[in-house]
């Protein structure tokens, strides 16, 4: 972190991953290896003095906020889950698009004062239910989420929804959106005014306007 014309971008594994690559591709920054088939952490782009690392979508926060990256590439529902602090939300690049929603095999759980919710995303769960006036019990999953309610774990799920398909499939409805989901772009503070330049120039790079009037998007 002390050589003011490196920076590393953290990027979440996954959908994220998979859409920025051609996002960034398109502003002339690649990675110098195969990122399926390398074994290194830290790949350097054809970017001078940016290179990539590749992490869990919940650890990007962490990475940008003590320095270990000094921008991240996340899905909002992730910061929105994230209880620190430490970097700027500058872009929302619009891509992998989705939605936190809460969903039921019954529909009339809106009317309920309390439910048990099963949910990866707890800090946002009990938010969004607290400012309507409902208790919640919290389980706490990380996957095959629409199986809580068929078996009677849950009453409801919180959880990304995409096109839907999965919940149709399982007879679960989703009765209510929390939030649009898209990937964003951090930045760590200290950055920004160490590696200024570096970091600002970047950032133009990832803008998605700059992209627009590419012609890329």
């Amino acid at each position: 972190m002390n050589d003011a014309r490196q920076l590393t971008l953290a990027v979440a594994k996954g959908r994220i991953l998979k859409e920025a690559l051609p996002l960034l591709a398109a502003r002339g920054i690649e990675p110098m290896e195969d990122l399926d088939r390398t074994r290194r952490l830290i790949v350097p782009t054809t970017v001078p003095g940016v290179r990539i690392v590749i992490v869990r979508a919940s650890d990007v926060p962490t990475y940008v906020e003590y320095g270990g990256a000094d921008l991240g590439i996340v899905g909002k529902d992730t910061l929105l889950e994230y209880e620190g602090g430490g970097f700027y939300e500058p872009i929302d690049l619009g891509i992998a698009p989705c939605r936190l929603a809460v969903a039921s095999l019954d529909p009339s759980i809106t009317g309920r004062s309390r439910l048990r919710v099963a949910t990866k995303y707890a800090m946002i769960t009990r938010r969004h239910f607290a400012a309507k006036g409902v208790q919640t019990e919290i389980i706490k999953l990380y996957g095959s989420m629409e199986l809580a309610p068929l078996v009677g774990l849950a009453d409801c799920i919180v959880d990304l929804v995409d096109t839907g398909n999965t919940l149709r499939a399982n007879g679960l409805v989703e009765v209510e959106q929390i939030c649009a989901v898209s990937a964003r772009v951090i930045v760590n503070k200290a950055s920004l005014k160490t590696k200024h330049l570096a970091t600002v120039s970047l950032l133009e790079k990832l803008d998605p306007r700059e992209i627009a009037r590419a012609g890329a998007v």
